[in-house]
């Protein structure tokens, strides 16, 4: 029989692995894609950089902390909005990036003659996440 300390190292060590390989990998997705940077140089704000890493590292560390700690707020429901729309925000400029770097909607917008609506596709596209995301927060999480 196997003691349950070697076990709980075994666990313990592909955990560890299993999250810097997707640690790893979703930082190399936004390297790839360049979004930070590339909504650093569309903003013109390239004095913040030290506040946007902060801004990075830290909630990282809390969305880690807040996946582990098994704890649970009573949020008002304007903070679960608030907390939605920067959800909705984030995964649609990490869409948009995405197609950015493929050239999907171009190539979708000729396919479908909607070439001189491009600007409202992509429009229906972020408010469709930014609304999704209300909607999973506010109904799922609540």
């Amino acid at each position: 029989m196997i003691p349950a300390i070697l076990i709980s190292l075994v666990e313990i060590t592909i955990g560890f692995a299993a999250g810097i390989a997707v640690g790893g990998g979703f930082v190399a997705f936004l390297t790839v894609l360049g979004v930070i940077p590339r909504l650093i140089q569309l903003s013109k704000t390239n004095r913040f950089i030290p506040i946007y890493i902060a801004s990075i590292i830290l909630g990282s560390l809390f969305g880690i902390y807040l996946s582990f700690a098994g704890i649970s707020w009573n949020q008002s429901f304007i903070l679960l909005i608030l907390w939605g729309t920067f959800h909705g925000i984030f995964n649609g400029m990490l869409a948009a990036a995405l197609t950015e770097v493929l050239n999907v909607f171009p190539i979708l917008s000729k396919r479908i003659r909607l070439e001189n609506k491009l600007l409202w596709l992509l429009m229906a596209i972020v408010f469709g996440k930014i609304a999704g995301s209300l909607f999973q927060w506010t109904i799922f999480v609540k």
